[in-house]
């Protein structure tokens, strides 16, 4: 598996990561523990050595399964997880956005613990959270990587402004937001931004949560624990008005002898030598496709012919 640097921080991960979310949380599916712990085995046998998660999937099952499955190879591995919610210490229940300081610091021990491990190897704050100045964030995550608690620094669906405030408070070393061949509003600002500083592109949702596989239509019925269910970029109409996008790519690809969720990872990898997708999956044949991507040639004029793709239809995304 090709090796990619995360920014200038010398933080390198396989080209292509795992994202862990769906493996208990987010998609309205009931899979079997056992099962996911040797997807993720797989996934080192194939290379895959970046793994993602966050102590908000279950809340903490995801963590602990994650910490599980990864324990056996822990020094091969890079494992991304994340902080800023606070949760009801009986019922788990979400409270709401907390990255104060005082709860950084209480929580990554948590996170430590599930994760079966003496150190994170990179933190995100899961969103920037207004009631707490960035520099104060920054501070404290600074402060666990002196104690050895943390490797390195992330952030999540920040703008520019806050990523550039706690970069100067403490490297910022990867940024994670939404990506794709779908939503692509990182590109006029944000990007050009982690390119000035030095800082590593982690797009999550980099198959448009399954859209972009050509295995979602209108018609399309979601489990009402599906976040998708009310997300309103599934909704029926949206999805209706969304379709000329999947079947002009869905064309592309299979000129190209390729699945669609192929091209998908394919474009991702070409934008930015920096950009790691992390791409998830509960179905060992379906990771499989997805690693095949890390081998897809586009040429510019491939690369060409999907921008003019892009700006000819009219794609809504209400966020």
């Amino acid at each position: 598996m090709e090796k990619r640097k995360l920014g200038n921080a010398g933080l390198e991960v396989s080209a292509i990561g795992l994202g862990c979310m769906g493996m208990s949380f987010g998609y309205g599916n009931i899979v079997d523990r056992n099962e996911m712990i040797k997807l993720i085995h797989y996934a080192i046998e194939k290379g895959i050595n970046f793994f993602d998660t966050a102590e908000m999937y279950g809340p903490y099952v995801n963590e602990e399964l994650v910490g599980e499955a990864l324990a056996p190879f822990r020094d091969k591995v890079v494992i991304a997880t994340k902080f800023g919610f606070e949760f009801d210490p009986k019922t788990h229940e979400n409270k709401g956005m907390n990255s104060s300081p005082e709860h950084i610091r209480k929580v990554v021990d948590g996170s430590l613990k599930r994760l079966k491990t003496d150190v994170i190897d990179l933190y995100y704050q899961h969103r920037v959270d207004p009631n707490v100045p960035i520099e104060e964030v920054a501070g404290a995550v600074k402060e666990l990587i002196q104690e050895g608690k943390v490797k390195y620094f992330g952030l999540s669906e920040a703008d520019a402004d806050s990523i550039r405030r706690a970069h100067a408070v403490q490297p910022v070393t990867a940024l994670q937001s939404a990506y794709s061949l779908w939503i692509r509003g990182v590109e006029n600002v944000i990007l050009p931004t982690l390119e000035e500083l030095g800082i590593g592109f982690v797009p999550y949702g980099p198959l448009g949560h399954g859209y972009l596989t050509g295995t979602i239509d209108a018609s399309t019925q979601f489990n009402s624990n599906d976040i998708r269910s009310q997300h309103p970029n599934f909704s029926e109409e949206n999805r209706k008005k969304n379709q000329q996008l999947v079947t002009l790519l869905t064309a592309f690809a299979e000129k190209k002898e390729i699945t669609p969720a192929q091209l998908a990872l394919a474009w991702v990898l070409h934008q930015k030598p920096s950009m790691v997708p992390i791409p998830g999956t509960t179905k060992l044949h379906r990771l499989d496709e997805n690693l095949g991507a890390v081998d897809v040639e586009l040429s510019a004029e491939d690369l060409a012919e999907i921008r003019r793709i892009l700006t000819s239809v009219n794609v809504v995304v209400p966020y």
